[in-house]
C-alpha cells in the first residue's frame, strides 16, 4: 500500500516536474498558419535550400508539395536538388556515419520534428544561435546548449553575441544582440524562420487541416443526431413512463 501511494504521488507530480524542467528557457510563439499556402511554399524553399543538405525528411515525397499549390514543374525545377523524380522521398546523400564524425551525432530526420519538439521550440531555437569560440563549430545556442549543429543560416541573420547579467552569483545570458549584420534584417530573418517552422509543422502532418475540418463536421453530425435520438427515445418510451 505504501509503495502504491508513492507511485501515485510521483505520477501526480510528473507534470509539475516536467513544467519546472522546461520553464528555464523562454519560448517565443511561432507564427503557424497552415492555411497560408504562400508561407508554406516559402518555408519549403528554405527547407530544401538550408535543411535538406544534412537533414532528411524520409517520409515526405516531393510530389506531396503539390498540396501547397505548386505544380510538378515548379517542384522539379526549384525544389528538387537531391532526387530525380517527384515521387521520391526527401533523402540526403550524406551517410549517417559521416554526419556523426563531422557533427558528433548524425543529423536527425526532420519528418516529424515539429511534432516531437514543438513549433515554439523550433522557432526560438533557429533564432537563438550566437558566436562561441569554445565550441567545435564556433556556434552555440541559448535553447540547446553546446549543440553540435552549426548555424547554417548565419549569412542571413548575421552574427549574434550574448549579453550577460548576474543572477544568483553566476553570469547568465540575458539576451542576444546583433554584432555583424547578415544579408537580411532581423525582422526578415524572423519571418523566414516563421515560414520554415510553418512548413515543418505542415510536413509533420500534411492532412492536419483536413483532419480538423472533418472532425468539426463529425461533431456537428453527432450533435444533430443526439437531438434526433433523444426525441426518438422519448417517443418510443412515452407509453411505458
Amino acid at each position: 500500500m505504501k509503495r502504491l501511494k508513492i507511485f501515485l504521488f510521483l505520477l501526480a507530480a510528473a507534470p509539475v516536474v516536467a513544467f519546472a524542467a522546461g520553464a528555464s528557457v523562454h519560448l517565443d510563439k511561432a507564427p503557424v498558419n497552415l492555411t497560408d499556402k504562400e508561407s508554406l511554399q516559402r518555408g519549403a524553399r528554405v527547407f530544401v535550400n538550408y535543411c535538406l543538405n544534412c537533414h532528411s525528411a524520409s517520409v515526405m515525397r516531393y510530389s506531396r508539395l503539390e498540396d501547397l499549390g505548386l505544380t510538378e514543374e515548379q517542384i522539379t525545377d526549384n525544389l528538387m536538388f537531391a532526387a530525380d523524380k517527384p515521387g521520391e522521398t526527401m533523402k540526403v546523400g550524406m551517410a549517417k556515419t559521416d554526419g556523426k564524425a563531422w557533427f558528433g551525432a548524425a543529423p536527425p530526420d526532420l519528418s516529424v520534428i515539429a511534432r516531437s519538439r514543438g513549433a515554439d521550440w523550433l522557432y526560438t531555437y533557429l533564432r537563438a544561435f550566437y558566436r562561441d569560440d569554445s565550441t567545435v563549430t564556433g556556434w552555440n545556442n541559448t535553447v540547446f546548449d553546446k549543440v553540435g549543429m552549426p548555424h547554417v543560416m548565419w549569412n542571413l541573420q548575421g552574427e549574434m553575441a550574448p549579453v550577460y547579467k548576474t543572477q544568483g552569483g553566476h553570469d547568465v545570458i540575458e539576451r542576444l544582440e546583433l554584432v555583424k549584420p547578415g544579408s537580411v534584417t532581423l525582422a526578415q530573418y524572423d519571418a523566414m524562420v516563421g515560414d520554415l517552422v510553418n512548413y515543418l509543422v505542415w510536413m509533420g502532418e500534411p492532412a492536419q487541416v483536413q483532419r480538423k475540418q472533418l472532425g468539426v463536421i463529425v461533431l456537428l453530425f453527432l450533435a444533430v443526431f443526439f437531438v434526433v435520438a433523444y426525441y426518438l427515445k422519448k417517443e418510443f418510451w412515452k407509453d411505458i413512463h
